[in-house]
């Protein structure tokens, strides 16, 4: 049984829940790198379990203090398992943070709504977003920060999936509806680069927990830059 403080078992929990949703996220050309060795169910199967063993032991150690050790052992795998799959414990974290980054991508997706109009989407989108990644801020503080300090390959990890999720961006402002394009490539990752500032600062201040607050500023901002300031107005009543 885990023994800890009541912060650090709820981590945990969220993180087993986080990570159920990494399944049947790993088969688009965002994972690609993570799965490259992935040839084999067996091997699809020990991927599933270090990704998982590599969040559990953040979550319970944080980065630094995580060795392949423990994540082996939370993986219930061998350390030559291990090395199958992966040279170095950062390239283990490139993986998960990959993983997580799709299974935030599909939380995006799910909560769209095209019946409503573009700005209502891009708030509700945010929404979903947000509360997933409240669930576990100790695995959040990990994805967000020590993606930072693994040199090129991490941020070449990050540039990979700052651009996909500038694509959602792009599809959901510049949708069916728009006569011109509203965005412009360039201008989504302007958008993805300040979400990312607002992540970043509510974890230096501690509140991870709290990310819910910047769905209006989020929102806010993707209005502005797409030229639009103000929200879609109210939907009518419905009559009786």
């Amino acid at each position: 049984m885990r023994t800890g403080s009541p912060t650090m078992v709820a981590s945990e929990c969220g993180t087993v829940k986080y990570l159920n949703g990494l399944r049947n996220r790993m088969d688009t050309p965002l994972a690609s790198h993570a799965v490259a060795k992935a040839d084999s169910p067996a091997h699809a199967e020990h991927l599933q379990r270090l990704l998982g063993g590599m969040a559990l032991a953040v979550a319970a150690r944080g980065y630094a203090d995580a060795t392949i050790a423990d994540i082996v052992r939370e993986a219930s795998v061998s350390r030559r398992t291990f090395y199958e799959h992966f040279a170095t414990k950062a390239d283990c974290l490139i993986a998960l943070f990959e993983a997580a980054s799709l299974r935030a991508l599909g939380v995006l997706r799910d909560a769209l709504d095209p019946t409503q109009p573009w700005q209502r989407q891009v708030e509700r989108a945010l929404q979903a977003y947000f509360a997933s990644m409240a669930q576990n801020p100790v695995l959040l503080r990990t994805l967000y920060i020590e993606i930072l300090g693994l040199g090129t390959p991490g941020l070449a990890a990050r540039r990979r999936v700052n651009l996909a999720i500038g694509d959602f961006i792009l599809e959901v402002v510049n949708g069916p509806s728009a006569t011109t394009a509203r965005l412009s490539p360039a201008m989504a990752q302007a958008v993805v680069g300040g979400i990312n500032e607002l992540v970043l600062q509510a974890i230096e201040q501690g509140r991870q927990a709290d990310l819910l607050e910047l769905v209006a500023p989020a929102s806010a901002l993707v209005r502005a830059v797409a030229g639009v300031p103000h929200a879609a107005p109210a939907m009518p009543a419905c009559q009786a």
